[in-house]
């Protein structure tokens, strides 16, 4: 499996989260609040006209990250 950051994963596809990159602690708490943590598979579902937010689904929640914040999330490519 292809490993890669979140930011990287093309629409459609879907990733499991393995882990993060160093980020400050509260960015990393209000990823964890919102269930993103490893082990989790997302799907890419759509990207903003100009590419940045992005929209994933995971566990039935539909959740926008900015690029920059997909960049720490570390994930193995599924599909």
């Amino acid at each position: 499996m292809q490993t890669t950051t979140l930011d990287q994963v093309a629409v459609g596809q879907q990733a499991r989260i393995t882990g993060f990159s160093a980020t400050e602690s509260h960015f990393r708490r209000k990823l964890l609040a919102l269930g993103v943590i490893p082990g989790v598979v997302v799907e890419v579902r759509r990207l903003a006209p100009l590419g940045d937010p992005m929209q994933i689904q995971m566990r039935g929640a539909s959740v926008s990250l900015r690029k920059q914040e997909a960049a720490t999330l570390h994930v193995e490519v599924l599909a």
